[in-house]
């Protein structure tokens, strides 16, 4: 009787709470986490697109997440050149994603395959295409030296394919990187029955401008393949349905920029994300703190394995470089570091992020533009020199210009290589103008390499106007190769007369870690050199990287504090 009466009572409290909830949201939408009161249901139902479809950004192919923070970005080692553009300064690096290696001899000649397929050289149309973006394979040579065998091997025979390319120049790198990101996000479309595997249909013909590309997709998806309808799979499914009707037309909907399902876009990495993710002080963090400062991209102050844990063993070498003079590799029969010249990508253990040959190997280009110091008082947070903004060029009828054969553009490089500047069936894009950086506070013009360090508020000239002067003035002297045009189109080759005090221009380019050819120095990540952008050698190679979209981590946030002991 006693349960009965119990019972009856928390049935009678449960009653007056809910009467009281109902009389307080009485009037009000029904409970949900939308702002309008739309449900996902009622959305779908609408034909508008429900958030449930996205479970977070896919981690990009043979990359790894790089968990961004702060860290102190400088130089721990002694400054023995006396140049100061290795100070210590605190930065801020968003989280990304990195290659876990250099990109390799036989991803690179993929590459070549596919512009040599897609834009046959023998065809006019495509002239310089494919031979702008061969690596320098003659970079091998010395005229002291007996390495000829590998000017003809390096780059295409399979006992090097898993090498790190070299001879690619940074524009080399910057096109490989937007190649990757239309081939990838075309591989992910046909994974999701959106688009057909466009190389293996007799029927569409992959050449000139006929090939995918994301930009174009978004924009409108029959602007590719001069609208052809039949390069389209089933599509996603619909909003409204749950199957498809005819399984052989395209009866679902296109990908959209909210579903997530493409890579944002590969590039180079900033340097600062290259040298944050170099020196993995994930490693020696304690709580909040770093403990110590790393001198390579492992921990330890030697070279020189000191477990048996990972690959190798005590005593073995970390890192392929140059162990003094005249010795690349240690004696026969007990080598130091297993590789004269560069060797095979994972050779040696990952750093704390779980990216192999940081130090050693080859050094790497990044995205910056050069200047001998990181200026933290204009940007502390994601630092990079280099923007240039863009927007969609629209012509008269109001669309978007596409790229073809008679709008195509080609830029002749200072060391006489051409090189088309975007490829056919891209959305063609122009700088900003004065009107649209108008009241802006964040910029104010398109070009910002030089801002604050080489434009023209930063000369004695800060209080005239660019329409003022005849000839900008410039602060870094570099050298200024002459354009001239022959009667065949190919650059009259001079050099520049002038007398420089500088190498240091708008087009010399940041590359950071040690290589092969480097003393135990260049391994610190903190060192940085440059050289001009269309320039290569025999020990620069290259990785990408793709921004992290939305959180941090895709881990759940912990409590603030949470691993502290009370």
């Amino acid at each position: 009787m006693k349960n009965i009466i119990a019972t009856s009572k928390y049935i009678l409290i449960a009653a007056i709470l809910l009467a009281a909830v109902s009389c307080h949201d009485r009037g009000t939408l029904r409970s949900t986490t939308s702002l309008t009161g739309w449900t996902s249901k009622d959305k779908s139902a609408a034909g508008f697109a429900p958030e449930k479809y996205y479970s977070g950004q896919m981690t990009p192919p043979g990359t790894v997440l790089i968990e961004g923070g702060s860290f102190t970005m400088g130089a721990v080692q002694e400054d023995i050149l006396f140049d100061w553009n290795t100070s210590p300064i605190r930065q801020q690096v968003r989280s990304f994603y990195m290659d876990e290696n250099e990109v390799t001899n036989k991803e690179y000649v993929f590459y070549l395959n596919w512009l040599e397929k897609v834009f046959p050289p023998a065809n006019e149309d495509y002239k310089h295409i494919y031979s702008g973006s061969v690596p320098d394979t003659l970079v091998w040579r010395d005229a002291l030296g007996n390495n000829e065998i590998l000017t003809k091997t390096y780059l295409r025979h399979p006992s090097f394919k898993d090498y790190p390319v070299v001879g690619v120049s940074w524009r080399q790198a910057t096109d490989y990187c937007k190649w990757r990101t239309e081939i990838t996000n075309e591989r992910i479309l046909v994974e999701n029955d959106v688009l057909y595997n466009l190389y293996e249909n007799d029927s569409i013909g992959v050449e000139g401008k006929n090939h995918f590309n994301t930009e174009t997709y978004f924009q409108n998806p029959y602007l590719l393949f001069d609208g052809d309808s039949t390069i389209y799979n089933k599509g996603l499914p619909d909003y409204k349905k749950n199957k498809h009707k005819n399984k052989n037309s395209f009866t679902g909907r296109h990908v959209e920029m909210e579903d997530g399902l493409t890579i944002p876009g590969f590039r180079l990495p900033t340097e600062a994300e290259w040298e944050f993710a170099a020196r993995a002080d994930i490693e020696n963090r304690e709580y909040n703190n770093i403990r110590g400062r790393k001198k390579y991209a492992w921990n330890g102050k030697y070279t020189r394995s000191t477990t048996n844990k990972g690959i190798g063993a005590a005593g073995d070498q970390l890192a392929n470089f140059k162990q003094r003079k005249g010795d690349y590799s240690g004696m026969a029969g007990w080598s130091s570091d297993g590789a004269d010249i560069t060797m095979a990508i994972k050779q040696y253990p990952p750093n704390a992020y779980g990216l192999y040959d940081m130090s050693g190997n080859v050094a790497e280009w990044v995205n910056d533009v050069y200047r001998p110091i990181i200026d933290t008082d204009a940007n502390d947070f994601n630092y990079y020199r280099g923007n240039i903004f863009y927007k969609q060029k629209i012509g008269r009828d109001g669309k978007v210009i596409l790229i073809d054969y008679s709008n195509m553009e080609y830029d002749t490089l200072d060391n006489g290589r051409i090189m088309v500047k975007d490829l056919p069936g891209t959305i063609k894009n122009e700088e900003i103008n004065e009107r649209d950086a108008f009241m802006r506070s964040n910029y104010k013009k398109a070009y910002n390499i030089d801002a604050k360090d080489g434009d023209l508020a930063s000369t004695h000239f800060y209080e005239k106007d660019e329409d003022e002067l005849d000839v900008k003035p410039r602060m870094y002297n570099s050298p200024i190769t002459p354009r001239e045009i022959g009667e065949e189109g190919l650059m009259i080759q001079k050099y520049d007369t002038e007398t420089r005090s500088t190498l240091i221009g708008d087009n010399a380019r940041v590359y950071k870690g040690g290589s092969w050819r480097d003393r135990e120095y260049w391994l610190d990540p903190a060192q940085r050199r440059y050289l001009p952008e269309y320039m290569s050698t025999s020990y620069i190679g290259f990785r990408c990287a793709v921004d992290r979209l939305g959180p941090m981590t895709p881990k759940r946030r912990k409590r603030f504090h949470s691993d502290v002991v009370r």
